[in-house]
């Protein structure tokens, strides 16, 4: 292990995700969030903790399992009242939309400046996000919503420059992503996987019906996920994060070993 390393892991050492009392998960479209961290979200909700959803697009593409004649406009109602009904079966009560259009059909700049108010106004400790630099992601939502959250989350200390995007500053601590390739932090999260799962496949019903292969292949992977986390936690269940604090954030490459 370089020297260089060894500062980092000791002199730098990352957040603990569970250590903070406010946060705010970012997803590109409803279901995301409880796909890539809802067993965590249970978690904090449970624990007391001030937990915020905010839902970047409205997900009026996603038509392949929603009953035959949905309307794109239909089904953007639908979805929305899903999120809802999923957040508060993992016990969050605070969910905001931004009601951009699912498919990249809006400006990034406007994107940026919509989440940076919103992190204003909820001034989360941590910021849950898709990791947008996952070799095989190809969603342009997912990558850009990522992208948004991690130029916010570093820069969302600085009054000046949050004002020039119409957001007030906050004293962001973590930035933590989900459906990463490269987790360095493992949350237990023994005791909510069945949470997570009867938020995704009683809730999201428009894009999971109970019988669709889809459906069952996803569980599966969700539970498998879960096990091989829990083992590198040594606990019956896990989510894995790449975690950065702020110095992580800016400047220091190695911090992405």
């Amino acid at each position: 292990m370089s020297l260089t390393k060894l500062a980092l892991r000791f002199a730098l050492p990352r957040p603990r995700i569970e250590s903070f009392q406010r946060y705010l998960f970012i997803g590109p479209h409803p279901d995301d969030i409880e796909i890539g961290a809802g067993a965590t979200a249970a978690k904090l909700a449970a624990a007391g903790k001030d937990v915020t959803f905010l839902i970047c697009t409205d997900g009026r593409f996603g038509l392949e399992n929603a009953p035959k004649g949905t309307s794109p406009e239909e089904l953007v109602r639908i979805r929305k009242q899903e999120s809802i009904r999923s957040a508060e079966k993992l016990g969050v009560r605070h969910v905001r939309f931004l009601d951009y259009s699912d498919g990249a059909l809006y400006k990034k700049e406007d994107l940026l400046r919509s989440i940076a108010r919103v992190v204003g106004e909820t001034q989360p400790d941590c910021i849950f996000a898709p990791d947008p630099e996952v070799r095989s992601e190809c969603h342009l939502d997912h990558r850009n919503v990522g992208d948004a959250a991690r130029s916010v989350a570093c820069f969302a200390p600085y009054r000046e420059l949050m004002a020039a995007y119409g957001a007030a500053a906050a004293d962001v601590k973590a930035l933590a992503f989900y459906m990463t390739a490269k987790p360095d932090a493992i949350v237990d999260t023994t005791g909510f996987l069945d949470t997570q799962l009867d938020s995704i496949f009683l809730c999201h019903t428009s894009q999971f019906p109970p019988d669709a292969d889809a459906s069952k292949a996803l569980a599966l992977y969700l539970k498998l996920r879960s096990a091989d986390h829990g083992i590198r936690r040594l606990s019956k269940a896990g989510e894995g994060f790449r975690v950065l604090g702020p110095t992580h954030m800016h400047c220091l490459p190695e911090a992405d070993r």
